[in-house]
């Protein structure tokens, strides 16, 4: 675990406004802009990252792809990686991170993305509920 970001234990909510004071930090350093790529949060790291005054210096834009049409349609992510892998997986969590970095045409140099089962149904033997893959992409 990169604990450059990351607690060494989980984050709690109340932890959230410092982790992403962090992230700014780090992103306003490099002078890079950071777009997300959610489906089970459904755009609630992009809402964590706006909250924060200034976000505007480092937030360039946030996807919410629930569905796998959606992930196709505004991330690229290939229907046969779905298909191949499920839409919770970490082929696919990469490849929405990469997606977001590639669509916003060299604005965003970072990215993160999230996929998961949230529940309360819907989870499997293989995925069950509370499974979630992140995927990070850096441009540069």
């Amino acid at each position: 675990m990169n604990t450059t970001f990351f607690p060494e234990t989980p984050a709690e909510p109340d932890d959230v406004p410092a982790l992403v004071a962090r992230l700014a930090d780090a992103l306003l350093r490099r002078g890079a802009m950071l777009a997300t790529a959610e489906s089970c949060t459904g755009g609630l790291i992009a809402g964590a990252c706006t909250d924060l005054a200034g976000s505007s210096a480092w937030f360039d834009r946030g996807y919410v792809s629930y569905s796998n049409e959606a992930k196709a349609e505004l991330l690229g992510v290939d229907a046969a990686l779905i298909a191949a892998n499920g839409a919770v997986s970490e082929p696919v969590a990469r490849a929405m991170a990469e997606g977001a970095v590639a669509r916003t045409n060299g604005r965003a140099r970072v990215a993160v993305a999230v996929t998961g089962v949230a529940g309360p149904t819907g989870g499997s033997a293989d995925k069950p509920v509370g499974t979630v893959w992140f995927g990070w992409a850096v441009d540069g």
